[in-house]
């Protein structure tokens, strides 16, 4: 039998729900990358996370009709202002959808923009997730105050070739947020900004690894 998959914009933010063949396990916040939506990152999800329960809003910003999270200005640079903004209105989603679907605090996985929103997130509301895989994120601000994230896992993954994201900025990210405390993994992929079956294979095994063993059966 096939997962159910919900649509909706009740919530606040279009967006999917797979409800999961085992809802037991950590939930998956999916953050599509620039040009994304709700469907983009589910597929890779199942194949790395296969019967976890997903949930994929639609980025709210259009950039050249390409959906994103945040804002940026038109020499790149990101309008931090929208950043904060943004991040309290996903917030507040993510708030609403643990409710209405009945959730346990999820696992952001996000990619490139995504992957920026979803460390925010971790920053700014550092109970509200349960950890992160970032995929192609990059640091090209001083986010300071930092909250402590003491035991917060988290997986970074850059390419070693990406034409977007220097591998030093992503590092520096992965600094920061072990200065904060957080239980950071940083891997430097042999790929470009693009997501490779190596990106699969690590955030699958580091998954597998933080999933709690199967209750004995009585």
């Amino acid at each position: 039998m096939s997962d159910a998959v919900t649509p909706g914009a009740d919530l606040g933010f279009v967006h999917r729900f797979v409800a999961g063949r085992m809802p037991q396990r950590t939930p998956l916040l999916l953050l599509h990358g620039t040009g994304g939506d709700e469907h983009d990152l589910i597929p890779f999800a199942e194949h790395v996370a296969p019967g976890h329960p997903l949930l994929s809003p639609r980025g709210k910003v259009s950039e050249q009709g390409l959906a994103r999270f945040f804002r940026r200005f038109p020499d790149g640079t990101w309008d931090i202002d929208d950043l904060e903004a943004r991040t309290q209105e996903l917030a507040a989603f993510v708030s609403r959808a643990i409710a209405a679907y009945r959730l346990h605090k999820p696992i952001a996985l996000g990619y490139s923009n995504g992957a920026n929103i979803a460390w925010s997130l971790l920053l700014r509301n550092p109970g509200l997730l349960a950890g992160a895989i970032l995929m192609r994120a990059t640091l090209p601000f001083d986010p300071r105050p930092l909250p402590d994230l003491s035991g917060v896992p988290v997986l970074l993954l850059a390419g070693s070739h990406d034409e977007l994201v220097p591998t030093e900025r992503a590092g520096l990210l992965a600094a920061l947020l072990g200065e904060v405390g957080a239980d950071v993994t940083y891997d430097v992929v042999p790929a470009a900004h693009a997501l490779t079956e190596r990106d699969a294979a690590l955030a699958a095994a580091w998954l597998a690894a933080r999933r709690a063993p199967a209750a004995p059966s009585p």
